[in-house]
């Protein structure tokens, strides 16, 4: 059976099922009542069957893998002249990390009997939930802004999903995306009063920014981290900031290792956002370098105002005792090119956390022989 969902602000027990509310009446984001943990001791790397990719991890998840192309287990390198390992992210499918959450999500729906998913996004996200409702069959409407690169909006039009191109903010995307999935009822009450919103409109939300799957998937970043390095945890991660989906991911996995007695300890997680779209670093009072705008042009997958769980991102740094920092156009576009003469051929979103990784080191907050993984989270060829 599905797995239900609670709300962890009021403790609220909501039925699984295809109209089960998005979020809480009290406005909090959901999670599942299940969190299981796997027995015994883990196996080495070396040991490990792999071949079905992130779904290796399936003791830790609460869903079955209905919809996947066995991705996951993505490259950890050595980068000498960074002093780090990359995590390569945009090996895959849709050449994106967001792949991660697409394959929990989509067998989320599977399991729950959803005919059709509606997505809000830049366009990563999109893709991904695009193309892996059609590997389940399952229809699908992604809300993008009117700009989105053409490489994404054709990866979801050739996924046979319908693009809906929203003019103004992401904010705006995210809005006229919630007003198709409530229907009339959000109209009716726009203080989410009453229920809990429902999904009574014209499909499920398959949020990468609120729904629980999607984190079920990106948690896994860190279940490979950690069996990647033997077991161990690294010094620190540095991690781009939009939604946080795959910072929150992250502090989810090395939690949930640490409860399962697997890891002892937790990496520091810094986090990065683009000048222009800073809600975390505004609210730490961080360190802006470059006060331009248009470290947010260049970073198009972050630009986010209000990140669904600015609230969670704000504890998972405490925690951690870690950071945000936010970089304007110059240090991501020279962090973009190193890249790429090294031969990481990525997208400029994705360049934001190594030019993070390289002020965190001037700062004095990362010493030069601190063991640091940060992952590239998007393929070039998302530019085109």
């Amino acid at each position: 059976m599905p797995a239900d969902l609670t709300c962890p602000n009021c403790g609220v027990v909501y039925e699984a099922g295809p109209n089960e509310p998005w979020r809480c009446n009290c406005g909090h984001a959901l999670e599942f009542t299940e969190r299981p943990h796997p027995q015994g001791d883990p196996l080495p790397l070396h040991s490990l069957d792999t071949s079905d990719g992130l779904w290796t991890f399936f003791e830790f998840l609460p869903i079955e893998d209905h919809v996947t192309f066995h991705e996951g287990f993505t490259p950890l390198v050595e980068a000498p002249e960074w002093d780090a390992e990359f995590k390569l992210e945009y090996v895959f499918p849709t050449g994106s990390f967001k792949d991660r959450g697409a394959t929990t999500t989509l067998s989320r729906a599977v399991e729950l009997g959803v005919d059709k998913v509606i997505e809000d996004s830049s366009g990563n996200a999109g893709a991904a939930i695009a193309t892996y409702a059609a590997r389940a069959g399952i229809e699908a409407d992604i809300y993008v802004p009117a700009d989105v690169k053409q490489s994404k909006l054709m990866t979801i039009q050739r996924a046979d999903a319908r693009p809906v191109r929203i003019e103004g903010s992401r904010q705006d995307v995210t809005d006229a995306c919630i007003d198709a999935v409530e229907g009339d009822a959000r109209s009716a009450s726009e203080d989410w009063s009453g229920d809990a919103p429902r999904q009574t409109g014209e499909g499920w939300y398959a949020s990468h920014a609120w729904n629980p799957a999607f984190y079920a998937g990106t948690m896994t970043f860190a279940f490979e981290i950690a069996a990647q390095q033997g077991w161990t945890v690294p010094d620190a991660v540095v991690l781009p900031i939009g939604h946080g989906t795959l910072f929150l991911g992250a502090y989810r996995g090395f939690s949930l290792l640490n409860e399962a007695g697997i890891v002892d300890g937790m990496p520091r997680l810094l986090g990065a956002q683009a000048t222009g779209y800073t809600p975390i670093v505004d609210e730490l009072g961080g360190r802006k370098i470059g006060e331009d705008t248009d470290g947010a042009d260049i970073a198009d997958g972050i630009r986010i105002e209000k990140p669904a769980r600015k609230d969670e991102i704000l504890a998972a740094i405490e925690a951690t005792d870690g950071d945000a920092i936010a970089l304007g156009s110059d240090p991501v576009e020279s962090a973009l090119d190193r890249l790429h003469r090294g031969g990481f051929y990525v997208e400029p979103t994705c360049a934001v956390a190594p030019a993070a990784l390289e002020e965190y080191r001037e700062m004095g907050v990362l010493e030069d022989d601190a063991d640091v993984v940060v992952p590239l989270t998007g393929s070039g060829l998302k530019t085109l």
